[in-house]
């Protein structure tokens, strides 16, 4: 969770050197969990595999290999050293990083190269840690100044040193090689990573096989982080299970460095032995998790602030969703700016006023849940989306002014399995109109705007993320849009796509700058900058817009009220829905393949502009019926919609605007834990970066015809 400056001209902005990381104060730590490995002493012999004659191969080598083939034959080569099968050794890199070195720079948990080999200064890091603190916005969202007593920070206990925090000093020691050398030398980092997995095959006296299926263990005992007993067997057995799904299924990717790797399919593996039936901890009744995941529950603080002000209390509101109206639209991602144990103990106080429903641990990807889904955890910062939305907060930062950093591929692999049991559960679209980041969450009012939180941050990978969602963004067209198609932003995340951004070397982002113009030299819109937390210039990918115009390699795009340029070179950058969403532009939609676009909305005819809202609360004269409930002002962003401008919305059907009333602990005031529902209807659209709202009476929806399979219009 971190904020950020507003959008521009249309919001009020605050200085940037006066940004905070909008966390709360014990997560404000920089302290790192446990790796992934145990310490290991002793050094591994050579192994011979199966003559390979695939990219990377010695004999490939022999004939001149291409440079995108020098990973697959390291791995090859470390295969053969360490007595390790290269199909493990492939796999479980990939479930470590995607074969990705990331130049050797380390995660948010310490984690080094394609192996994901940890290497932490605990001293450093508690020494990092103090002193840091700072503010927090309003989780629970109903906008003004923060309330509910929240006056004191909690601090974080010390972070604990492990051996599980320092398996890059040990896989160096087993290869003889400096440390420093595998951080960044991929070669050696392969080396390392098949020399601990050899070392940990030996150390469960299990045989040393060519036979992968022999491996269970030892690849389960990788993916432990250093724990022990019941928790230590399941994240290693969700780890492993995952290892060998891939073996399975196979892989194949170029990394972000152009390297080409590939894991052949091997839809037969069979796991041989006892390891095939390690137990895995049982899921306790309350915990809404899907089968397998080994999700555990620790609950946020429900307790008072003050013991003589029954409304002093944090950190969610109780309730009983969708029973009680208010469905569950949107599945919202966070990033803790802490390690997980900060993060469990800033949602453990009260005070903080901000807590999640789902935490996800980044080494291991486990999941732990801390509010029911019934209820209305305060995340998000904007009671109309707490009220209808689930909060995911993921162990990392958005962007630490201390080092680089990269979220791990565990992390990204249970989060996407567990918001795909959420999304079945309660019919939440997998889409990034539904599946949004806090970035994408509007302010509820003008005074928020400026302190509204940007993770989980430019470089969470949102295409990856959704292809794991199995819900992917299809690649963009040979040709680009027309006024009036709608646009998906979708640029490549790799070495094609690395806009500047402040403070870090270049890597790949998931985002295109918006210009005032279709120039490289143009400003970027609302006077903004290169800044991370600058959200008022950027489009992020699978965020959908409609275009306003195009001029050879630039598209313009409808934006925060005006026309914004992005360069989109043969549509590479957007993929572009050809059916037009203008009543006065052909339909283009010949090829049944291609689906309808998303519902467009305009102005009224006869308004120069309409307003936009930050929540969607019900009109004053639907709180009546409730004589103790204050009607919640309906107030405008300090921004509009103007005549001959379109958005897109987010759902075809408007909502009724509605308030969630809970005053007291126990439920006992008058009037308490009531839902006020109104007769106004509001569409969500996207407006800029963010989301906002329209009042259906103010809009028009305009559509494309409809197309039958065989091509005509219904």
């Amino acid at each position: 969770m971190t904020s950020s400056p507003a959008v521009g001209p249309r919001m009020t902005r605050t200085s940037l050197a006066a940004h905070r990381p909008s966390l709360p104060a014990a997560a404000r730590r920089l302290r790192l969990p446990t790796a992934l490995i145990a310490t290991v002493t002793a050094c591994a012999t050579g192994f011979a595999v199966p003559a390979d004659t695939g990219p990377g191969s010695a004999a490939d080598a022999g004939s001149g290999a291409a440079a995108s083939a020098v990973m697959q034959r390291q791995f090859t080569l470390a295969a053969r050293e360490f007595e390790v099968p290269r199909s493990v050794l492939l796999a479980l890199a990939y479930q470590e990083t995607r074969w990705e070195s990331h130049q050797g720079r380390p995660s948010t948990t310490g984690n080094y190269g394609v192996f994901g080999l940890t290497q932490v200064d605990v001293a450093a890091e508690n020494a990092s840690a103090a002193g840091r603190s700072g503010s927090e916005t309003d989780g629970q969202g109903e906008g003004g100044p923060l309330g509910r007593n929240r006056s004191v920070v909690t601090e974080p206990a010390p972070f604990v040193d492990s051996p599980a925090l320092h398996t890059l000093d040990d896989a160096a020691e087993l290869i003889h090689r400096p440390t420093e050398q595998l951080r960044s030398d991929t070669a050696q980092n392969i080396r390392g990573g098949a020399a601990l997995l050899a070392r940990y095959q030996r150390a469960a006296d299990a045989p040393v096989s060519a036979d992968p299926g022999l491996w269970y263990d030892a690849v389960a005992r990788f993916g432990r982080g250093g724990l022990t007993g019941k928790d230590g067997e399941a994240a290693g057995r969700v780890f492993a299970d995952r290892v060998y799904a891939t073996m399975r299924a196979g892989a194949s990717r170029a990394t972000s460095e152009g390297q080409r790797v590939t894991l052949p399919a091997d839809p037969g593996l069979v796991v041989a032995g006892p390891a095939a039936t390690v137990p895995v901890r049982a899921v306790r009744e309350s915990v809404e998790c899907p089968a397998g995941l080994g999700c555990d529950f620790t609950p946020a603080a429900y307790a008072l602030t003050d013991p003589n002000d029954p409304t002093s209390y944090g950190n969610y509101n109780p309730a009983n969703r969708p029973e009680d109206g208010e469905k569950i639209r949107y599945i919202v991602i966070h990033d803790t700016e802490s390690d997980y144990a900060g993060a469990i103990a800033s949602f453990q106080n009260p005070r903080e006023q901000a807590t999640a429903h789902y935490l996800v641990r980044a080494h291991d990807g486990h999941v732990t849940q801390l509010v029911h889904t019934r209820d209305i955890a305060w995340h998000s910062g904007n009671k109309t989306v707490n009220m209808h939305s689930i909060g995911i907060e993921h162990e990392g930062f958005a962007l630490p002014k201390d080092r680089p950093t990269w979220y791990s591929e565990q992390l990204y692999e249970s989060s996407a399995a567990l918001v795909r049991y959420l999304a079945e559960r309660f019919g939440v679209p997998l889409d990034r109109q539904h599946i949004i980041g806090h970035d994408d969450v509007p302010p509820p009012t003008q005074a928020d705007a400026a302190g509204m939180h940007w993770d989980p941050g430019t470089f969470w990978d949102w295409a990856h993320y959704l292809d794991l969602l199995k819900a992917p963004i299809a690649p963009g067209t040979d040709a680009p849009p027309q006024a009036g198609d709608t646009v998906t932003i979708a640029p490549a995340f790799d070495a094609t796509n690395q806009p500047p951004v402040s403070q870090v070397a270049a890597r790949p982002e998931n985002f295109v700058y918006l210009r005032t113009r279709p120039a490289a030299d143009a400003p970027l819109v609302n006077g903004g900058t290169t800044k991370a937390e600058d959200w008022s210039d950027k489009a992020v990918t699978g965020a959908i817009y409609v275009v306003a115009d195009q001029q050879g390699d630039w598209t313009a795009i409808w934006y925060d009220g005006q026309k914004c340029w992005f360069f989109n070179p043969n549509g590479r950058t957007a993929r572009t829905d050809r059916r037009s969403t203008s009543p006065t532009l052909p339909d283009r939609s010949d090829d049944p393949a291609n689906p309808a676009g998303p519902t467009v909305l305009t102005p009224r005819p006869g308004l120069d502009s309409v307003p936009v809202y930050g929540r969607a609360f019900p009109e004053a004269s639907a709180y009546s019926p409730y004589p103790a409930i204050k009607a919640r002002p309906v107030v405008a962003l300090n921004a509009t919609v103007p005549a001959g401008q379109a958005y897109t919305a987010v759902d075809d059907t408007p909502q009724p605007g509605d308030f969630f009333y809970d005053q007291n602990i126990n439920g006992d005031a008058p009037d308490d834990r009531t839902l006020v529902v109104g007769t106004e209807t509001y569409y969500p659209i996207r407006y800029n970066h963010r989301l906002a709202f329209l009042k259906s009476s103010d809009v028009q929806e305009v559509r494309p015809p409809a197309r039958s399979a065989g091509g005509g219009t219904r």
